[in-house]
């Protein structure tokens, strides 16, 4: 059941990266329905493409612009900023999907994983936050969400580079609110815990296959570890993305909503 008004993001442009992605793809399917034009990104062309036939369904053409972009690399990143403005004008909101799951146990941690996880996740993402806020500065308004983890907010067994790059999103994600409420622009992150997408699937693949179980053993273990007994969706994760995006959110600031069926109370 729809629960947000057609009109709510009326005359906004939301750059939505890591589109191709559960939670971002959902995110870009619900903010064409409450009126939003949306730029969609990520690093796979044939998910792109069946995402802009999707949105397309509810959408004009008007509303979407899609390019695929590798946020790693500077003349994308600023490719793509100055490609959305041109295409639907100013980007008055961003949702920061992109990022990757990996890791290790802290002994075999290797150099390559933990820049890459620490990169896409943090680094290559913020400048392009950076890049985006800059034109936000020029027009004294916005509002950007950023996606952590329940990760971000307490460790885990093996998950060092992972839960390092998520409290990195969490504590910029609070650093950078407090500058930029000055400047009537909102900054807030969510922080799911385990969604039904297919990071959260391998995450729990390579569990399982620890612990000498099946994947489909994994599943019912990690449900059975959540209060709630399930996965969030990636739908759920988008609604409270959207709110956030909303005026209805207008003094949340800085906040790391959880979403996550009760797992961690704090």
């Amino acid at each position: 059941m729809p629960i947000f008004s057609t009109e709510a993001l009326r005359d906004k442009h939301v750059l939505i990266t890591g589109a191709t992605g559960g939670i971002g793809y959902e995110t870009a399917k619900l903010l064409v329905k409450m009126g939003a034009r949306v730029t969609v990104t990520g690093r796979n062309q044939e998910k792109l493409e069946q995402l802009e036939k999707e949105l397309l369904q509810t959408a004009s053409k008007e509303q979407v612009f899609v390019q695929r972009a590798d946020l790693a690399k500077q003349e994308e990143r600023e490719n793509l900023v100055g490609q959305a403005e041109k295409q639907l004008g100013f980007i008055s909101g961003l949702v920061n999907s992109a990022g990757i799951g990996g890791g290790n146990l802290v002994e075999e941690l290797d150099e390559e994983t933990l820049d890459r996880v620490m990169n896409l996740n943090f680094k290559y993402t913020l400048l392009l936050t950076q890049a985006v806020y800059r034109k936000m500065l020029e027009k004294q308004e916005g509002a950007i969400v950023n996606l952590a983890s329940l990760s971000g907010l307490r460790g885990t067994h093996g998950g060092t580079a992972y839960a390092a790059s998520k409290f990195a999103v969490v504590g910029w994600t609070q650093s950078m609110a407090l500058e930029a409420i000055e400047h009537g622009i909102r900054v807030n992150a969510v922080c799911p815990g385990y969604v039904d997408t297919e990071m959260a699937w391998n995450g729990i693949r390579r569990r399982a296959e620890k612990n000498g179980i099946s994947f489909e053993e994994g599943m019912k273990n990690a449900a059975s570890e959540i209060p709630s007994g399930r996965l969030s969706t990636p739908e759920e994760v988008a609604n409270t993305i959207a709110f956030l995006l909303t005026d209805a959110a207008g003094n949340i600031v800085g906040e790391s909503l959880k979403i996550s069926g009760g797992s961690v109370m704090r």
